[in-house]
């Protein structure tokens, strides 16, 4: 790995490795709130609503610090904003352990959130300052690479922890590991400066960031987030019912993410970051429909579409803005970036929204009851006491209560995973209209150049 800014001491290759681990920490954060999320609804008897807003937290906070961070990375450096990091990731990952009310997981939601959000601020921009061309684009999808990787091994980790009844909040003291690492890489470095002097002032960014490519690409980025985290958080909940593994499922998405996006650079050399990203929407668009349509190992095909599909936007949407729009810096990059979560923070309830009227159209349709007495029903179920008083709130005999709990689950889950498709197939028209925005304006530098 080349180390662009030995010149100015900066050590390159350290602080890459501690970013990764940094961004180790997001993705595991992700993966066990996503594992532990069932386990945590039924101990605390909550609804897919509440679920959704406790979800919502961590999607708040990153965009909050994203935005603050990117303010500031050129008069604090990056090296103060990821000690921040590391506080507010300990003091969340230590409440989220010890606290066992819907209060405080929303607290400790929103300072990893903080944390996650401070880790993307500080990160994206050293890459983008410490490398070059193509070269920006191969470790820009090499350091996003570990938030799916991270998310398979967490999902894993999280998976056999829970076979061993190791469950809830217990699974939280994994997050402290890749935090007390990257804190150790990022000790004592120095960290790059900007390649564009204007890039370094505030006045400089906001004027590259009033432009109409700039907040295109913002729009954008709000669909690719959303169609990346909505399916994700939720699609473990809806399949674990129609025979699929979730954790596998989760497992899998994510590993194919992070091999893809090992490649990313090679990609985006072949195929130009437009051409990439319109790809990946139309994968995305088919591996949400045959989530929404398909069970059982059919699920794993749709894992597969959906992780390609998904892969390369993140990467290259904060890419596309880093050489697109070079003059926004880091602040453009946070923007961007928090523009992205702070969609997923809107959508996430709105999603849990859905699948609570879904689950009362559907259990009004199939057992004739409302969405509350399936829930309760549901709960009653769950926690293994008196079967009689489920399978009589919902009209069933007892031998097929657990058929028909699963059958609403699947059949509503599926229906808002349905609904889910607008978002990556809206996707399939922007890109393609920035595809051939970005033609004409390179063949319009050529002309100029020519003449």
């Amino acid at each position: 790995m080349e180390n662009t800014n030995s010149g100015t001491g900066t050590n390159a290759k350290r602080l890459f490795y501690g970013s990764c681990f940094a961004l180790i920490t997001t993705a595991f954060s992700f993966a066990i709130a996503a594992g532990i999320l069932d386990q945590l609804k039924t101990e605390l008897a909550l609804s897919a609503s509440q679920a959704g807003l406790i979800t919502s937290m961590w999607f708040l906070g990153f965009p909050i610090s994203m935005v603050i961070g990117g303010l500031i990375y050129h008069k604090i450096g990056g090296k103060i904003i990821m000690q921040f990091a590391f506080f507010a990731h300990a003091i969340g990952i230590l409440l989220l352990i010890f606290s066992g009310n819907y209060i405080g997981l929303l607290i400790a939601n929103l300072l990893i959130g903080l944390g996650n959000g401070c880790t993307e601020a500080a990160c994206n921009p050293m890459i983008a300052d410490a490398y070059k061309g193509n070269r920006m684009s191969t470790m820009l999808n090499r350091f996003h690479m570990w938030f799916p990787g991270g998310i398979a091994i967490g999902s894993l980790l999280s998976g056999f922890m829970t076979d061993f009844d190791i469950t809830g909040q217990s699974q939280v003291w994994l997050l402290l590991i890749p935090a007390i690492i990257y804190a150790y890489l990022f000790y004592g470095q120095t960290w790059p400066k900007a390649k564009i002097e204007e890039a370094a002032t505030i006045s400089g960014n906001l004027k590259g960031m009033f432009t109409p490519l700039f907040l295109f690409i913002g729009i954008c980025m709000a669909l690719t987030a959303i169609s990346e985290f909505g399916p994700n958080q939720w699609v473990g909940l809806i399949l674990s019912k129609s025979g699929a593994e979730p954790t596998l499922i989760l497992a899998l998405t994510a590993g194919l993410m992070a091999v893809a996006r090992y490649f990313g650079g090679s990609m985006v050399a072949k195929f130009n970051q437009t051409g990439v990203l319109l790809g990946s929407a139309v994968l995305a668009t088919l591996g949400i429909y045959l989530f929404s349509t398909q069970t059982g190992t059919m699920a794993y095909v749709a894992a597969i579409f959906f992780a390609l599909g998904v892969a390369y936007f993140w990467p290259n949407m904060i890419g596309l803005t880093a050489t697109k729009t070079p003059k926004t810096g880091a602040l453009g990059m946070s923007i961007i970036g928090a523009i992205g979560m702070f969609s997923s923070s809107i959508f996430q309830p709105i999603i849990g929204g859905w699948i609570d009227s879904d689950v009362d159209k559907i259990a009004n349709s199939s057992l004739n009851v409302s969405g509350k007495t399936f829930s309760e029903a549901k709960n009653i179920f769950e926690s293994k006491e008196n079967l009689s008083e489920a399978a009589s709130l919902i009209n069933v005999s007892e031998s097929n209560l657990e058929s028909s709990i699963n059958n609403v689950i699947l059949e509503s889950g599926q229906e808002t995973l349905g609904t889910m498709v607008l978002f990556p197939a809206i996707l399939i028209v922007l890109f393609t209209i920035l595809y051939f925005w970005m033609k004409s304006t390179k063949d319009s530098n050529k002309e100029i150049t020519n003449a």
